[in-house]
Protein backbone atom coordinates (compact mmCIF):
# COMPACT_ATOMS: atom_id res chain seq x y z
CA UNK A 1 0.00 0.00 0.00
CA UNK A 2 1.22 3.47 -0.83
CA UNK A 3 0.98 6.42 1.54
CA UNK A 4 -2.06 8.54 0.61
CA UNK A 5 0.09 11.63 1.02
CA UNK A 6 2.51 10.26 -1.57
CA UNK A 7 -0.39 9.42 -3.89
CA UNK A 8 -1.79 12.92 -3.54
CA UNK A 9 1.57 14.57 -4.23
CA UNK A 10 2.51 12.21 -7.08
CA UNK A 11 -0.89 11.32 -8.54
CA UNK A 12 0.29 11.41 -12.17
CA UNK A 13 3.21 9.07 -11.41
CA UNK A 14 0.95 6.63 -9.55
CA UNK A 15 -1.64 6.67 -12.34
CA UNK A 16 1.06 6.04 -14.92
CA UNK A 17 2.48 3.18 -12.85
CA UNK A 18 -0.95 1.54 -12.76
CA UNK A 19 -1.25 1.94 -16.53
CA UNK A 20 2.17 0.41 -17.12
CA UNK A 21 1.25 -2.54 -14.89
CA UNK A 22 -2.06 -3.03 -16.67
CA UNK A 23 -4.10 -2.28 -13.55
CA UNK A 24 -7.41 -0.43 -13.87
CA UNK A 25 -7.59 2.15 -11.08
CA UNK A 26 -8.76 5.77 -11.24
CA UNK A 27 -6.48 7.79 -8.96
CA UNK A 28 -8.59 10.92 -9.38
CA UNK A 29 -11.61 9.04 -8.04
CA UNK A 30 -9.53 7.81 -5.09
CA UNK A 31 -8.49 11.38 -4.24
CA UNK A 32 -12.09 12.61 -4.46
CA UNK A 33 -13.16 9.87 -2.05
CA UNK A 34 -10.29 10.86 0.25
CA UNK A 35 -11.44 14.50 0.12
CA UNK A 36 -14.94 13.38 1.08
CA UNK A 37 -13.58 11.17 3.87
CA UNK A 38 -11.47 13.99 5.31
CA UNK A 39 -14.38 16.42 5.06
CA UNK A 40 -16.70 14.10 7.01
CA UNK A 41 -13.91 13.43 9.52
CA UNK A 42 -13.45 17.18 10.12
CA UNK A 43 -17.19 17.65 10.66
CA UNK A 44 -17.16 14.77 13.12
CA UNK A 45 -14.17 16.19 14.99
CA UNK A 46 -15.85 19.62 15.20
CA UNK A 47 -19.16 18.18 16.40
CA UNK A 48 -17.46 15.95 18.98
CA UNK A 49 -15.58 18.95 20.30
CA UNK A 50 -18.89 20.85 20.46
CA UNK A 51 -20.43 17.86 22.22
CA UNK A 52 -17.68 17.95 24.81
CA UNK A 53 -18.25 21.66 25.45
CA UNK A 54 -22.00 21.09 25.67
CA UNK A 55 -21.53 18.36 28.28
CA UNK A 56 -19.52 20.76 30.41
CA UNK A 57 -22.17 23.45 29.96
CA UNK A 58 -24.95 21.09 31.08
CA UNK A 59 -22.99 20.19 34.20
CA UNK A 60 -22.66 23.88 35.07
CA UNK A 61 -26.12 25.04 33.95
CA UNK A 62 -28.87 26.12 36.33
CA UNK A 63 -31.89 23.85 36.54
CA UNK A 64 -34.19 25.89 34.25
CA UNK A 65 -31.59 25.80 31.39
CA UNK A 66 -30.72 22.12 31.61
CA UNK A 67 -33.73 20.77 29.72
CA UNK A 68 -33.04 23.02 26.73
CA UNK A 69 -29.36 22.16 26.72
CA UNK A 70 -30.10 18.41 26.98
CA UNK A 71 -32.49 18.63 24.00
CA UNK A 72 -29.78 20.39 21.99
CA UNK A 73 -27.30 17.71 23.05
CA UNK A 74 -29.61 14.95 21.81
CA UNK A 75 -29.94 16.65 18.43
CA UNK A 76 -26.16 16.94 18.30
CA UNK A 77 -25.74 13.26 19.19
CA UNK A 78 -28.18 12.25 16.44
CA UNK A 79 -26.22 14.31 13.90
CA UNK A 80 -22.96 12.71 15.04
CA UNK A 81 -24.48 9.23 14.66
CA UNK A 82 -25.54 10.00 11.08
CA UNK A 83 -22.09 11.37 10.25
CA UNK A 84 -20.40 8.32 11.80
CA UNK A 85 -22.40 6.07 9.50
CA UNK A 86 -21.51 8.28 6.54
CA UNK A 87 -17.84 8.18 7.50
CA UNK A 88 -17.91 4.39 7.84
CA UNK A 89 -19.31 4.07 4.31
CA UNK A 90 -16.85 6.44 2.69
CA UNK A 91 -13.93 5.06 4.71
CA UNK A 92 -14.70 1.52 3.53
CA UNK A 93 -14.75 2.74 -0.07
CA UNK A 94 -11.46 4.56 0.50
CA UNK A 95 -9.84 1.43 1.92
CA UNK A 96 -11.16 -0.68 -0.96
CA UNK A 97 -9.67 1.74 -3.51
CA UNK A 98 -6.37 2.03 -1.63
CA UNK A 99 -5.93 -1.76 -1.75
CA UNK A 100 -6.22 -1.58 -5.55
CA UNK A 101 -3.39 0.92 -6.02
CA UNK A 102 -0.22 -0.85 -7.22
CA UNK A 103 3.32 -0.08 -6.19
CA UNK A 104 5.36 2.33 -8.30
CA UNK A 105 8.18 0.53 -10.16
CA UNK A 106 11.77 1.63 -9.71
CA UNK A 107 13.05 3.99 -12.40
CA UNK A 108 15.23 1.27 -13.92
CA UNK A 109 12.36 -1.13 -14.64
CA UNK A 110 11.75 -1.66 -18.39
CA UNK A 111 8.38 -0.43 -19.64
CA UNK A 112 6.34 -3.11 -21.39
CA UNK A 113 2.99 -4.84 -21.49
CA UNK A 114 4.11 -8.46 -21.13
CA UNK A 115 7.04 -10.88 -20.94
CA UNK A 116 8.18 -9.98 -24.44
CA UNK A 117 9.59 -6.74 -22.98
CA UNK A 118 11.65 -8.49 -20.29
CA UNK A 119 15.41 -8.03 -20.54
CA UNK A 120 17.96 -10.84 -20.38
CA UNK A 121 20.74 -9.86 -17.98
CA UNK A 122 22.93 -12.95 -18.03
CA UNK A 123 23.17 -16.64 -18.85
CA UNK A 124 25.07 -19.17 -16.76
CA UNK A 125 26.06 -22.62 -18.03
CA UNK A 126 25.43 -24.17 -21.42
CA UNK A 127 22.35 -26.20 -22.34
CA UNK A 128 23.42 -29.82 -22.88
CA UNK A 129 23.98 -31.14 -26.40
CA UNK A 130 22.70 -34.72 -26.58
CA UNK A 131 23.98 -37.40 -28.96
CA UNK A 132 20.55 -39.04 -28.70
CA UNK A 133 16.94 -37.90 -28.74
CA UNK A 134 16.32 -36.70 -25.17
CA UNK A 135 13.17 -37.67 -23.31
CA UNK A 136 10.84 -35.26 -21.56
CA UNK A 137 10.42 -35.42 -17.79
CA UNK A 138 7.08 -37.25 -17.95
CA UNK A 139 8.52 -40.03 -20.08
CA UNK A 140 11.61 -40.23 -17.89
CA UNK A 141 9.44 -40.14 -14.79
CA UNK A 142 7.28 -42.98 -16.04
CA UNK A 143 10.20 -45.17 -17.12
CA UNK A 144 12.03 -44.55 -13.84
CA UNK A 145 8.80 -44.98 -11.83
CA UNK A 146 9.11 -41.47 -10.38
CA UNK A 147 5.88 -39.83 -11.62
CA UNK A 148 2.31 -41.11 -12.00
CA UNK A 149 0.25 -38.36 -13.64
CA UNK A 150 -2.64 -40.61 -14.69
CA UNK A 151 -3.55 -41.65 -11.16
CA UNK A 152 -3.07 -38.06 -9.99
CA UNK A 153 -5.71 -36.88 -12.45
CA UNK A 154 -7.98 -39.76 -11.42
CA UNK A 155 -7.84 -38.72 -7.78
CA UNK A 156 -7.62 -34.90 -7.90
CA UNK A 157 -8.46 -33.79 -11.44
CA UNK A 158 -6.41 -31.89 -13.98
CA UNK A 159 -2.87 -30.72 -13.11
CA UNK A 160 -2.65 -33.30 -10.31
CA UNK A 161 0.08 -35.93 -10.00
CA UNK A 162 1.73 -38.49 -7.75
CA UNK A 163 5.46 -38.66 -7.13
CA UNK A 164 6.30 -42.29 -6.46
CA UNK A 165 9.24 -44.17 -5.00
CA UNK A 166 12.48 -42.42 -5.89
CA UNK A 167 10.50 -39.47 -7.25
CA UNK A 168 9.05 -38.72 -3.83
CA UNK A 169 12.49 -39.26 -2.31
CA UNK A 170 14.09 -36.89 -4.83
CA UNK A 171 11.60 -34.13 -4.07
CA UNK A 172 12.26 -34.54 -0.34
CA UNK A 173 16.01 -34.42 -1.05
CA UNK A 174 15.60 -31.09 -2.85
CA UNK A 175 13.59 -29.61 0.01
CA UNK A 176 15.98 -30.80 2.73
CA UNK A 177 19.02 -29.65 0.78
CA UNK A 178 17.36 -26.27 0.23
CA UNK A 179 16.70 -25.78 3.93
CA UNK A 180 20.24 -26.81 4.90
CA UNK A 181 21.55 -24.45 2.21
CA UNK A 182 19.70 -21.43 3.63
CA UNK A 183 20.30 -22.23 7.30
CA UNK A 184 24.04 -22.26 6.52
CA UNK A 185 23.58 -18.72 5.16
CA UNK A 186 21.97 -17.34 8.29
CA UNK A 187 18.28 -17.94 7.64
CA UNK A 188 15.89 -18.85 10.44
CA UNK A 189 13.57 -21.67 9.47
CA UNK A 190 9.88 -21.45 10.38
CA UNK A 191 7.16 -24.06 10.02
CA UNK A 192 4.21 -21.88 9.06
CA UNK A 193 0.44 -22.39 8.75
CA UNK A 194 -0.70 -23.53 5.31
CA UNK A 195 -3.68 -21.20 5.41
CA UNK A 196 -4.20 -17.63 6.49
CA UNK A 197 -6.99 -15.13 6.96
CA UNK A 198 -7.82 -12.91 4.01
CA UNK A 199 -6.32 -9.82 5.65
CA UNK A 200 -2.84 -11.30 5.24
CA UNK A 201 -3.40 -11.99 1.55
CA UNK A 202 -4.38 -8.34 1.23
CA UNK A 203 -1.46 -7.46 3.48
CA UNK A 204 1.09 -9.10 1.19
CA UNK A 205 -0.53 -7.72 -1.96
CA UNK A 206 -1.82 -11.07 -3.26
CA UNK A 207 -5.38 -9.76 -2.92
CA UNK A 208 -7.30 -8.22 -4.58
CA UNK A 209 -5.42 -9.09 -7.76
CA UNK A 210 -4.92 -12.85 -7.36
CA UNK A 211 -7.96 -13.83 -5.33
CA UNK A 212 -9.29 -16.05 -8.14
CA UNK A 213 -6.00 -17.99 -8.04
CA UNK A 214 -6.47 -18.90 -4.38
CA UNK A 215 -8.29 -21.84 -2.81
CA UNK A 216 -10.74 -20.86 -0.07
CA UNK A 217 -11.15 -22.85 3.16
CA UNK A 218 -14.39 -22.12 5.02
CA UNK A 219 -14.66 -22.04 8.80
CA UNK A 220 -17.88 -21.44 10.71
CA UNK A 221 -16.73 -18.01 11.87
CA UNK A 222 -14.16 -16.87 9.33
CA UNK A 223 -12.84 -17.39 5.81
CA UNK A 224 -9.32 -18.69 5.33
CA UNK A 225 -7.29 -19.24 2.18
CA UNK A 226 -4.64 -21.83 1.30
CA UNK A 227 -1.27 -20.21 0.69
CA UNK A 228 0.31 -20.16 -2.76
CA UNK A 229 3.65 -19.25 -1.20
CA UNK A 230 5.19 -19.12 2.28
CA UNK A 231 5.84 -15.46 1.47
CA UNK A 232 2.35 -14.78 2.86
CA UNK A 233 2.81 -16.45 6.24
CA UNK A 234 6.46 -15.41 6.63
CA UNK A 235 5.67 -11.73 6.04
CA UNK A 236 2.59 -11.96 8.26
CA UNK A 237 4.64 -13.40 11.13
CA UNK A 238 5.42 -9.88 12.43
CA UNK A 239 2.22 -8.17 11.23
CA UNK A 240 1.03 -5.39 13.56
CA UNK A 241 4.35 -5.48 15.41
CA UNK A 242 7.10 -2.92 15.95
CA UNK A 243 10.58 -4.41 15.79
CA UNK A 244 13.83 -2.84 16.93
CA UNK A 245 16.22 -1.66 14.23
CA UNK A 246 18.98 -3.82 15.74
CA UNK A 247 16.88 -6.91 14.91
CA UNK A 248 16.98 -6.16 11.19
CA UNK A 249 17.47 -7.57 8.70
CA UNK A 250 15.37 -10.65 9.39
CA UNK A 251 16.09 -13.66 7.17
CA UNK A 252 13.33 -16.27 7.19
CA UNK A 253 12.76 -19.46 5.26
CA UNK A 254 10.04 -22.09 5.21
CA UNK A 255 9.26 -25.27 3.34
CA UNK A 256 5.54 -25.52 2.67
CA UNK A 257 3.07 -27.16 0.36
CA UNK A 258 1.58 -24.44 -1.85
CA UNK A 259 -1.78 -24.29 -3.63
CA UNK A 260 -2.92 -22.32 -6.68
CA UNK A 261 -6.11 -22.79 -8.66
CA UNK A 262 -4.41 -21.95 -12.00
CA UNK A 263 -7.79 -20.74 -13.28
CA UNK A 264 -6.06 -18.05 -15.31
CA UNK A 265 -3.95 -20.58 -17.21
CA UNK A 266 -6.69 -22.57 -18.94
CA UNK A 267 -5.18 -24.47 -21.88
CA UNK A 268 -1.65 -23.37 -20.93
CA UNK A 269 1.14 -25.82 -20.01
CA UNK A 270 -1.40 -28.61 -19.54
CA UNK A 271 1.11 -31.42 -20.10
CA UNK A 272 3.70 -32.27 -17.50
CA UNK A 273 4.65 -30.78 -14.16
CA UNK A 274 5.36 -27.19 -15.15
CA UNK A 275 2.03 -25.73 -14.04
CA UNK A 276 0.29 -27.65 -11.27
CA UNK A 277 -2.18 -26.79 -8.52
CA UNK A 278 -0.22 -28.21 -5.60
CA UNK A 279 3.54 -28.11 -5.13
CA UNK A 280 6.26 -27.82 -2.49
CA UNK A 281 8.52 -24.82 -2.14
CA UNK A 282 11.36 -23.51 -0.01
CA UNK A 283 10.91 -19.75 0.14
CA UNK A 284 13.28 -17.04 1.35
CA UNK A 285 11.92 -13.78 2.82
CA UNK A 286 13.76 -10.77 4.22
CA UNK A 287 12.61 -7.80 6.32
CA UNK A 288 14.91 -4.77 6.48
CA UNK A 289 15.12 -1.09 7.31
CA UNK A 290 13.38 1.40 5.06
CA UNK A 291 16.41 2.23 2.95
CA UNK A 292 16.52 1.45 -0.77
CA UNK A 293 20.28 0.96 -0.89
CA UNK A 294 20.19 -1.59 1.94
CA UNK A 295 17.20 -3.32 0.38
CA UNK A 296 18.91 -3.73 -3.00
CA UNK A 297 21.98 -5.21 -1.33
CA UNK A 298 19.71 -7.83 0.23
CA UNK A 299 17.98 -8.33 -3.12
CA UNK A 300 21.35 -9.26 -4.62
CA UNK A 301 21.93 -11.62 -1.70
CA UNK A 302 18.64 -13.38 -2.44
CA UNK A 303 19.65 -13.66 -6.08
CA UNK A 304 23.06 -15.09 -5.18
CA UNK A 305 21.42 -17.72 -3.00
CA UNK A 306 19.20 -18.90 -5.85
CA UNK A 307 21.99 -18.80 -8.43
CA UNK A 308 24.45 -20.62 -6.19
CA UNK A 309 21.80 -23.24 -5.50
CA UNK A 310 21.16 -23.80 -9.21
CA UNK A 311 24.87 -23.97 -9.95
CA UNK A 312 25.29 -26.60 -7.25
CA UNK A 313 22.63 -28.64 -9.08
CA UNK A 314 24.68 -28.21 -12.28
CA UNK A 315 21.81 -26.61 -14.18
CA UNK A 316 22.08 -23.94 -16.91
CA UNK A 317 19.91 -20.85 -16.45
CA UNK A 318 19.42 -17.22 -17.39
CA UNK A 319 18.48 -14.12 -15.37
CA UNK A 320 15.68 -11.90 -16.63
CA UNK A 321 14.81 -8.36 -15.56
CA UNK A 322 11.02 -8.10 -15.63
CA UNK A 323 9.14 -5.27 -17.28
CA UNK A 324 6.28 -3.31 -15.71
CA UNK A 325 3.53 -5.43 -17.25
CA UNK A 326 5.01 -8.73 -16.09
CA UNK A 327 6.19 -7.90 -12.58
CA UNK A 328 3.02 -7.90 -10.49
CA UNK A 329 1.17 -5.20 -8.61
CA UNK A 330 3.26 -5.05 -5.44
CA UNK A 331 6.80 -5.16 -6.78
CA UNK A 332 9.13 -2.20 -7.21
CA UNK A 333 11.69 -4.37 -8.97
CA UNK A 334 11.74 -8.02 -9.99
CA UNK A 335 14.00 -10.56 -11.63
CA UNK A 336 13.18 -14.09 -12.68
CA UNK A 337 15.60 -16.96 -13.02
CA UNK A 338 14.70 -19.28 -15.87
CA UNK A 339 16.29 -22.74 -16.00
CA UNK A 340 16.92 -24.61 -19.25
CA UNK A 341 14.29 -27.28 -19.96
CA UNK A 342 15.24 -29.47 -22.94
CA UNK A 343 11.69 -30.71 -23.62
CA UNK A 344 10.53 -27.12 -24.06
CA UNK A 345 13.67 -26.17 -26.01
CA UNK A 346 13.66 -23.01 -23.93
CA UNK A 347 14.22 -21.62 -20.47
CA UNK A 348 11.36 -21.93 -17.98
CA UNK A 349 10.81 -19.73 -14.92
CA UNK A 350 11.88 -21.42 -11.68
CA UNK A 351 12.60 -18.44 -9.38
CA UNK A 352 11.08 -15.00 -8.85
CA UNK A 353 13.02 -12.43 -6.81
CA UNK A 354 10.99 -9.41 -5.68
CA UNK A 355 11.73 -6.12 -3.94
CA UNK A 356 8.52 -4.56 -2.64
CA UNK A 357 9.79 -1.54 -0.72
CA UNK A 358 7.44 -0.77 2.17
CA UNK A 359 4.35 -1.73 0.13
CA UNK A 360 3.64 -4.92 2.09
CA UNK A 361 4.77 -3.49 5.43
CA UNK A 362 2.24 -0.64 5.23
CA UNK A 363 -0.56 -3.09 4.48
CA UNK A 364 0.62 -5.40 7.29
CA UNK A 365 1.37 -2.56 9.73
CA UNK A 366 4.91 -3.92 10.13
CA UNK A 367 7.26 -1.33 11.64
CA UNK A 368 10.59 -0.92 13.37
CA UNK A 369 11.75 1.59 15.96
CA UNK A 370 14.82 3.78 15.55
CA UNK A 371 15.88 6.75 17.69
CA UNK A 372 12.50 6.86 19.42
CA UNK A 373 10.58 6.98 16.13
CA UNK A 374 8.91 4.26 14.09
CA UNK A 375 9.14 3.56 10.38
CA UNK A 376 7.80 0.89 8.07
CA UNK A 377 10.05 -2.04 7.16
CA UNK A 378 10.84 -3.06 3.62
CA UNK A 379 10.27 -6.63 2.40
CA UNK A 380 11.90 -8.89 -0.19
CA UNK A 381 11.39 -12.48 -1.26
CA UNK A 382 12.70 -15.11 -3.63
CA UNK A 383 12.16 -18.77 -4.34
CA UNK A 384 15.01 -21.12 -3.49
CA UNK A 385 13.50 -24.30 -4.89
CA UNK A 386 9.99 -25.29 -6.00
CA UNK A 387 9.00 -28.84 -6.87
CA UNK A 388 7.85 -30.54 -8.99
CA UNK A 389 8.82 -27.78 -11.44
CA UNK A 390 12.50 -28.14 -10.49
CA UNK A 391 12.28 -31.84 -11.35
CA UNK A 392 11.83 -30.88 -15.02
CA UNK A 393 15.34 -29.47 -15.59
CA UNK A 394 16.89 -31.81 -13.04
CA UNK A 395 15.71 -34.94 -14.85
CA UNK A 396 15.93 -33.65 -18.42
CA UNK A 397 19.37 -32.02 -18.29
CA UNK A 398 21.05 -34.92 -16.50
CA UNK A 399 19.64 -37.82 -18.54
CA UNK A 400 21.71 -40.41 -20.41
CA UNK A 401 21.02 -42.39 -23.58
CA UNK A 402 20.02 -45.49 -21.59
CA UNK A 403 17.21 -43.56 -19.85
CA UNK A 404 19.10 -43.15 -16.57
CA UNK A 405 19.54 -39.82 -14.80
CA UNK A 406 22.74 -38.73 -13.07
CA UNK A 407 22.08 -37.01 -9.75
CA UNK A 408 24.11 -33.91 -8.80
CA UNK A 409 26.73 -34.63 -6.14
CA UNK A 410 25.08 -32.30 -3.59
CA UNK A 411 22.00 -34.55 -3.51
CA UNK A 412 23.78 -37.87 -2.98
CA UNK A 413 23.69 -37.78 0.80
CA UNK A 414 20.00 -36.80 0.76
CA UNK A 415 19.33 -39.82 -1.49
CA UNK A 416 21.04 -42.23 0.93
CA UNK A 417 24.10 -42.45 -1.31
CA UNK A 418 22.19 -43.04 -4.54
CA UNK A 419 24.03 -41.37 -7.45
CA UNK A 420 22.09 -42.50 -10.52
CA UNK A 421 18.41 -43.14 -11.17
CA UNK A 422 18.10 -46.18 -13.44
CA UNK A 423 15.17 -47.88 -15.15
CA UNK A 424 14.08 -50.94 -13.20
Amino acid sequence: MLDIKYIREHSAIVQQAAKHKGIDINIEQLLLVDDQRRSVQKKLDDLRAEQGRANQAIAQAVAEDKATRIATMRTLADTIKILEQEFQTVDQLFEQLMYQVPNVPANTVPIGADASANVELSTVGQPPVFSFTPLDHLTLGKQLKLIDAERGVKVAGSRAYYLTGRGAQLELALMCYGLDFLRARGFTQLATPLMAAGEFFYGTGHFPWNENETFKALDKDREYYLIGSAEITLCAYHAHETLQQAELPKRYTAWTPCFRTEVGSYGKDTKGLYRVRQFNKVEQVMLCVNDDTSAMQLFEELMRNAEDFLQSLELPYRVMELCTGDMGAGQKYKRDIETWMPSRQSYGETHSCSWLGDFQARRLNLRYRVAGKTNYCQTLNNTLVASPRMLIPLLENHQHADGSVQLPAVLHKYMNGLTVLKPE
